[in-house]
Formats: C-alpha cells, structure tokens, sequence
C-alpha cells in the first residue's frame, strides 16, 4: 500500500515585510539538514516570499529535488467561526461572508491537492504558513473546523502526517524543532514562557 508522507513547514523567521530575516535563513539551513537524510521527491512552497526564499534553502540540502509553487499554500484564515472565542474575536472583526466564502474555498483546495494518498509511495515538503499547518493537522484529526484555532506552529518545526489509501491519515510528528539549538526555537509564537 502507498503512502503519501507529507513533511509539513512553517516557512522561517521574517520581517515585518514578508521577507525571510537572517535568523529564518539559519532555521531553514538547519532543516534542510535534517530532511536531507530523508527520501525527500519534491518540494512545495506557498507563493509568498517568506516561504518560497524558505523553501529555495531547503533545495539547497536536497539536489537534484524540484521546488515548485503551490498556489493552495498560500497564507490565508481556513475558516472563520460563527462564534468566536473571546479571545480571537478582535481577530475576525471585519471579515464579511465572502471574504470567509473565499477562505473556506482556499482550504478545500488545499485538502484537496494534498491530504489525500498518491498513486505512489512519496516524501514531499509543503512549506507553507501556520494556518495552513494548523487546518492540515485539524484535518487528519477529523477535528471540527473551530479546533485550527488552537495549534501554534514554530518557524520551520516539522509536522509529518501520512495518508495510505483505506486507512484513516496518521499525525507522527507535530510542531517538532528539534533540530534548531534553543535560540532559534520558539520564533513564530507569544511571548512568553515555553517549555
């Protein structure tokens, strides 16, 4: 039976601006380490600079491996609950039927292409942005839609989920940094104490 690995990526550390900041760099040369020791068939990156210039990195690690945009990584909110949680209520303020329309059709598209099995054994790298990790987690979990609301994802932490046909998908790994030393671990979240 085939199975589809998926190898899933918050893109690195950036600026203000979108772009991928120094300290993303390194975060993203350090994972290319660590997914270089992988059977790793292809690349996919969100059409935004930050993850696309994180993605080219981790191409450096990985020869002979196409980078390839994917339209369906691009960041954006999945879904917009009809009751908010206080907390993210300030959050969706703003947000009209068809701009939450127009999201809801972005996540289909990205389930869609990617959280289903391949017609072959493949190892492929989705770097994309902490939503889209969030409601591909939601999604092998067969979590209800709200529940994306509660997962925070690191710049460049691994996520690895697999899909085989006639089972249901499995979530190995989630929000993993182990391969980035303590002062780059953590970008990407609050401030605040973390383990």
């Amino acid at each position: 039976m085939a199975t589809r690995h998926l190898y899933l990526v918050r893109h690195g550390a950036a600026d203000p601006f979108g772009e991928l900041t120094a300290t993303g760099a390194r975060q993203a040369h350090l994972l290319g380490d660590r997914l270089a020791r992988l059977p790793i068939d292809a690349v996919w990156h969100s059409p935004l600079p930050r993850a696309a210039r994180t993605a080219e990195v981790l191409g450096q690690h990985l020869p002979g491996v196409p980078v390839t945009e994917a339209a369906e990584l691009v960041d954006h909110v999945p879904h917009v609950p009809a009751n908010p949680p206080p907390a993210w209520a300030g959050f969706f303020d703003g947000y009209d039927a068809a701009e939450a329309a127009a999201g809801a059709r972005l996540a289909e598209a990205l389930v869609d292409r990617f959280a289903r099995p391949a017609p072959s054994e493949t190892h492929e790298v989705l770097v994309t942005h902490a939503y889209q990790v969030a409601w591909l987690v939601r999604h092998v979990l067969d979590a209800p839609p709200d529940r994306w609301l509660a997962m925070s994802c690191g710049n460049t932490a691994l996520t690895v989920v697999q899909h085989r046909t006639g089972t249901p998908a499995a979530l190995l790994l989630y929000n993993d940094m182990g391969h980035l030393p303590a002062d780059l671990r953590w970008t990407g979240f609050r401030p605040g104490p973390h383990p």
